[in-house]
């Protein structure tokens, strides 16, 4: 089925579960609630654990999500991805004189009487604390992009941060953003400084708050509760709790939310998107976010450092037929890691399935027919693992995958594992012990990609984990960033993407099309494009 008829089919689903509640109406408590509503107390959904809290050595979308409800940023993203001031009063332009006209100095006016959880003030020196942690090689900081450009932050007093940069960076307001990539929020030196690093903090499972949640516990593989955090600087949020529950399988996340143990499911899996248009009492909103599915290819590893083998692979598996069956056609195809809407997408083909032009692939590689069908080259077989978490739909979009690798001549196994070993800092994604990984990367509004493609960004100094080292793609993705000039930057967005296209050290799968389902006593829940929808999450109500 493709996307639009799914689409039509999906949006009468939801018109007729909409029409079944008004017309036969779940049953209300005397408040004019769901009987089922606990009124000011709203219970979470989520399939993923995060692997830590602290962001600086986290890998997972579930710590973006859950570190949204618990820190403040110097600036949060907005439900279309723009920035809105938060620790900082305003958003630093040439126009207000908060960036030089060199581009080289950045200057943040913070914000007054903001104070974290316990009472300590929260100044412009936490910052500067931040950066120094950040940088510090005694941290196994999971990337320095961005802030590795800092040359100091002065803070004449504690409400002011001067941010000189070695020379501009497009992207030097996203590491203070609201999550994603290398974006990492104010730290508490108060709390923080005298430990001689910050790896095994025991902050980075019980941090202190300067966001709108305190982190009343963590309940290891079960789940989060969470409690107002009276010291907010917008004031306490209008919810009395909430409660983040851990439910890995889809169906059992879907059930949930139709007995009514939970609240809100973030991002319905495709597989359950009809079930979920049936419950009564249950809202639904569809948005493309910036989220992209991807095979990732270990460039450095022996067998797959020959581009003609990644590129093999990339043409024997039917890339549509898994997205119209494994995930239902129901997002969108995608060709590069810049989101569709964006003024830097680029225009990318596809690749063609081709199982014969795979097949004179590999054998100009060196990797002949073997007696078992599976090539070889040089004695050694040509057998891969492949790697995801253990979501749903993961194992079976790799079981298409085995089995028409396999008529290349490619032996593939699968070893999945939980998401925040999978994506830990010494796990097999960032180690590099794995062949080929399947799983959702995200983006911030910014394009810049540096850290994800530059030979100067492989782990552990950063997230390029297909370990490509391209010059060219190295050169492109850093003159990127070094000009604030967007007719410029696009046009060096088109040649690294074409250039990463080429040399194939990912195949870029499909834009996520999420539907997130939601208790519809819920008021201003607003999903977003970009990192979390939980960014407004002290103005919601139940």
């Amino acid at each position: 089925m493709n996307v639009r008829a799914f689409g039509l089919m999906l949006a009468t689903l939801l018109v007729l579960a909409n029409a079944g509640c008004s017309r036969v109406g779940p049953a209300q408590s005397s408040g004019g609630r769901h009987a089922w509503t606990l009124p000011g107390h709203l219970r979470i959904g989520t399939p993923e654990e995060p692997d830590s809290l602290n962001p600086m050595f986290a890998h997972t979308d579930a710590t973006d999500q859950i570190d949204a409800l618990i820190f403040a940023p110097v600036f949060r993203y907005n439900q279309r991805g723009d920035f809105v001031p938060e620790l900082a009063t305003e958003i630093p332009t040439y126009a207000n004189g908060g960036i030089s006209k060199d581009s080289k100095s950045i200057t943040l006016h913070w914000r007054h009487g903001v104070t974290w959880s316990d009472g300590a003030p929260l100044t412009a020196h936490d910052l500067r604390f931040t950066w120094k942690a950040v940088v510090d090689k005694q941290n196994s900081t999971k990337a320095l992009y961005g802030w590795d450009d800092i040359v100091s932050i002065d803070v004449p007093d504690d409400y002011t941060a001067i941010v000189r940069l070695k020379r501009a960076y497009a992207d030097v307001l996203g590491i203070f953003g609201g999550g994603g990539g290398s974006a990492y929020p104010p730290l508490p030196e108060h709390l923080l400084a005298s430990l001689p690093d910050l790896n095994r903090a025991s902050f980075n499972a019980h941090p202190i708050s300067s966001g709108p949640w305190l982190l009343k516990a963590w309940n290891h593989g079960s789940g989060f509760e969470f409690e107002p955090n009276p010291h907010y600087w917008r004031g306490p949020p209008k919810l009395n709790a909430i409660s983040v529950k851990i439910v890995p399988n889809a169906d059992s996340l879907v059930s949930e939310l139709q007995t009514h143990e939970i609240d809100l499911i973030q991002n319905v899996a495709e597989s359950a998107l009809a079930r979920v248009a049936a419950i009564g009492g249950v809202a639904s909103s569809r948005h493309l976010i910036a989220n992209w599915r991807r095979l990732a290819i270990n460039c450095s590893k022996p067998a797959l450092a020959d581009v003609h083998v990644r590129l093999a692979i990339a043409q024997a598996v039917d890339w549509d037929g898994i997205n119209a069956t494994v995930y239902h056609g129901y997002n969108v195809r995608s060709t590069s890691d810049i989101p569709p809407d964006s003024w830097a997408a680029p225009k990318i083909p596809f690749y063609k399935h081709d199982l014969a032009g795979a097949e004179r692939l590999l054998s100009q590689a060196g990797w002949l027919p073997g007696r078992d069908g599976v090539r070889v080259k040089n004695g050694e077989p040509l057998a891969l693992t492949i790697s995801a978490t253990n979501a749903p739909g993961n194992e079976q979009a790799e079981v298409q995958m085995q089995q028409q690798l396999r008529a290349a001549g490619v032996a593939l196994s699968i070893k999945n594992y939980p998401a925040n070993f999978l994506f830990a800092q010494k796990g097999p994604l960032y180690g590099g012990t794995y062949d080929l990984e399947w799983s959702i990367d995200t983006n911030g509004p910014d394009p810049d990609n540096e850290g994800s493609w530059s030979g100067d960004f492989t782990p552990p100094h950063g997230a390029n984990t297909s370990f490509l080292r391209d010059p060219e793609i190295t050169r492109l993705s850093n003159d990127a960033t070094r000009t604030f000039d967007r007719a410029k930057r696009k046009a060096l967005y088109q040649r690294e993407e074409a250039r990463i296209h080429e040399l194939v050290p990912t195949v870029f799968f499909y834009w996520e099309n999420a539907v997130a389902a939601y208790n519809s006593d819920l008021r201003n829940y607003r999903p977003a494009e970009y990192i979390t929808d939980f960014w407004n999450s002290w103005e919601w109500e139940i």
